[in-house]
């Protein structure tokens, strides 16, 4: 008689556990890639004015202003003058 599974039990209920673990791990992991994203009737919301980050050209420059007067650094907001002296 193996003393495997006398002493330490049956190997069998820790296979299933860790099998239904992987399958739920799959599971989540194939649910998490199934949203491709924005839909195309969607995006006319996301193109609200009222969703975007700055209403006003003129508030942004203003606040651009007041940071650069406090900080001495400028940039950040947008492509260009992360601070890295490159452009």
């Amino acid at each position: 008689m193996s003393d495997t599974g006398f002493f330490h039990g049956s190997p069998r209920p820790a296979l299933k556990t860790l099998r239904l673990a992987t399958l739920m791990a799959s599971a989540l992991a194939v649910a998490g890639c199934s949203n491709p994203g924005v839909k195309p009737w969607e995006r006319d919301l996301l193109a609200d004015p009222d969703m975007q980050l700055t209403v006003s050209g003129v508030d942004a420059g203003l606040d651009d202003h007041i940071y650069f007067s406090k900080e001495a650094s400028s940039g950040g907001r947008g492509f260009g003058g992360g601070g890295c002296g490159c452009n």
